[in-house]
């Protein structure tokens, strides 16, 4: 019998037609998904073939998840393993990936869409402002899950770089006081509720009322929080890339 390796994919930020093609076509050719259900919405699964199992990781624990997924391999199915957004962003694959070695399980990762890309698109922003910032920072608060202390929110705020700061919207008040004494009060930031989803809300507001728009909309999850200095540049700005002036490799100064 034929086994196939366990394919993790990402299913992109919600809306299904941002799931990739290379991830679009596994799902149509799975027997047996195994998908995030507390965050990749139903839509996304329309692109799963008629006869495949689809099965919600919710209510399971690890060992559950790696065992329904070795079962159903063992079984000559085709099995993909759908996580929301990116699965290498916050997707505890790391752990899942070492079960699946230890018992000599092949495996292959295809990426996804990551709510923070979905979010510049919707405010039609570039993270990485020549001369203004040319970092962007992933992270998140330390809350019930630690992070460690040398990347702590105040540490990485310091830089002052474009950040996307991801599971803190119930910490709001906390990030709040954070990125006041680093961007400063009076600040932009954003807060992308839902990215591409039908009920997606993106909330332009200021640092020290961050804590207050977001109570004031009921956003406590599923959220981004979103800061640096992209969100107060000038979309004038022009980089050295495409000046007339600038030569490199395929193009001589003007």
């Amino acid at each position: 019998m034929k086994k196939f390796p366990i394919i993790f994919a990402g299913a992109g930020p919600g809306a299904p037609d941002l799931i990739t093609v290379r991830g679009m076509k596994a799902l149509e050719a799975a027997d047996y998904i195994l998908y995030a259900g507390s965050l990749v919405p139903e839509a996304v699964l329309t692109w799963a073939g008629a006869a495949a199992k689809k099965e919600s990781s919710a209510g399971m624990h690890l060992e559950e998840m790696v065992d329904a997924m070795a079962h159903a391999r063992d079984k000559g199915l085709r099995v993909v393993r759908l996580h929301t957004g990116d699965p290498s962003l916050y997707g505890a694959v790391a752990e899942q990936m070492a079960l699946l070695d230890q018992r000599g399980i092949d495996y292959e990762m295809i990426p996804g869409v990551t709510a923070a890309f979905a979010a510049a698109a919707a405010l039609k922003v570039e993270y990485t402002v020549p001369e203004k910032s040319q970092t962007l920072i992933f992270t998140r608060l330390s809350g019930r899950t630690p992070v460690p202390e040398k990347e702590s929110l105040e540490s990485l705020a310091a830089h002052k770089a474009s950040m996307a700061i991801y599971l803190s919207a119930g910490m709001a008040g906390q990030v709040e006081k954070i990125l006041a004494a680093a961007y400063g009060p009076e600040a932009p930031v954003a807060v992308a509720y839902r990215m591409s989803h039908p009920e997606e809300r993106i909330l332009v507001t200021v640092v020290e009322r961050l804590a207050q728009t977001m109570a004031e909309n009921d956003i406590n999850r599923l959220a981004l929080i979103i800061v640096g200095p992209f969100l107060e540049t000038d979309k004038d700005v022009r980089s050295l890339l495409y000046d007339r002036a600038f030569r490199h490799g395929y193009r001589d100064k003007a």
